[in-house]
């Protein structure tokens, strides 16, 4: 089942880094798949960071940095796979 988890904002090539507006709680290990511009993908997040530090977790309402494994684009919706 696949819950809608939110939005990105904005993404840095450089550090392969999208940044995600939270409709929904997010933690570590959760499977995510992120749709949008004609593409979709599936992976497991690995890394969360808030205000440039690494979290385990974050709250709706939250903006936070995710790792991909591929390029996102502003728009993209991201979703939690549970």
């Amino acid at each position: 089942m696949e819950i809608p988890l939110g939005q990105v904002t904005h993404y840095y090539d450089r550090l392969e880094v999208a940044i995600v507006a939270l409709d929904a709680p997010l933690s570590i290990g959760d499977k995510i798949k992120i749709v949008g511009h004609g593409k979709e993908f599936t992976q497991d997040v690995v890394s969360i960071q808030k205000e440039h530090q690494p979290v385990e977790g974050a709250d709706k309402g939250e903006v936070v940095g995710i790792k991909v494994n591929q390029p996102v684009k502003e728009k993209d919706r991201v979703f939690k796979i549970s």
